[in-house]
């Protein structure tokens, strides 16, 4: 035997004797910060043709380019030996593991360990020189 009840209707589940509450008076816009004064196009331009910035922009290429071709290298191995070399990737290691799942897993790990490594360059070698310009921008804006 079942009991069935006519749902509630609409807002009988809320009503309520308490009256709505009263306005609140709006809170004074916070102050804006002070604005400042924007490097000129020319100070730009001078800035990337500067010895100084040229350097800077060496050693992120010389660290990044060289990590991306070999990461892609990695990455291409991996999926040239998926299409070409199943029964390498499919050579069971332990248990269900296989070679592939090894590999894909690698794949993971060393993204990861790129952007770890890449942060670390930037803070130690690249964020410093970057911040010397900014702040000597910002100084003579």
């Amino acid at each position: 035997m079942s009991h069935s009840t006519a749902p509630a209707s609409r807002g009988d589940s809320v009503a309520s004797d308490v009256p709505p509450p009263e306005p609140q008076a709006a809170e004074p816009p916070a102050p804006e910060p002070p604005t400042r004064a924007q490097p000129t196009t020319a100070q730009f331009v001078a800035v990337q043709e500067s010895a100084e910035f040229a350097e800077l922009r060496r050693t992120y290429r010389a660290f990044a380019f060289p990590l991306t071709i070999a990461f892609i290298a990695w990455y291409l191995l991996y999926v040239l030996l998926s299409n070409y070399a199943g029964g390498f990737m499919g050579t069971k290691l332990f248990g269900n593991i296989n070679v592939a799942l090894v590999f894909g897993l690698a794949q993971f790990a060393t993204t990861f360990l790129i952007a770890w490594i890449y942060a670390r360059h930037a803070s130690r070698r690249l964020d410093p020189g970057a911040e010397a310009i900014k702040s000597r921008m910002e100084a003579d804006a």
